[in-house]
C-alpha cells in the first residue's frame, strides 16, 4: 500500500496565501483560480474554452482543469466552520 501524503500547509494558510496561477494552453495564457472544492480538497479550478492548431487548422477546444493538493481532503476543518445541518425532525401526528 502506498504512503499516505500529508498536505504541508493549514486551510487558513491556504485561504490566506494561495494566488491565482497562470497556466499557458495553445499559447493562450489563462487563469486558474483559488478553489476549495466540495469534496474538502484545496487547489485551482479553471474551466472555459480556446483555440489550439492542429496542422494549421484551428480547433476548438474546452477546458477542465483541476489542480488537487495532494493530501488537502484530510486536514482538519475548521472550529469555525459549521457542521452540515440535518433536516428538521419528524412531527408525529395525534390522532384522536
Amino acid at each position: 500500500m502506498a504512503k499516505k501524503t500529508n498536505c504541508p500547509i493549514s486551510r487558513g494558510d491556504f485561504r490566506t496565501q494561495a494566488k491565482p496561477i497562470t497556466v499557458t494552453i495553445g499559447g493562450v495564457p489563462l487563469v486558474a483560480e483559488v478553489k476549495e472544492f466540495s469534496t474538502g480538497s484545496l487547489g485551482w479550478y479553471l474551466n472555459g474554452k480556446t483555440s489550439v492548431e492542429v496542422s494549421g487548422t484551428p480547433v476548438s477546444v474546452q477546458i477542465g482543469l483541476n489542480l488537487t493538493i495532494v493530501g488537502s481532503k484530510e486536514l482538519p476543518k475548521d472550529a469555525s466552520e459549521p457542521e452540515p445541518v440535518e433536516g428538521p425532525e419528524p412531527v408525529e401526528s395525534a390522532v384522536a
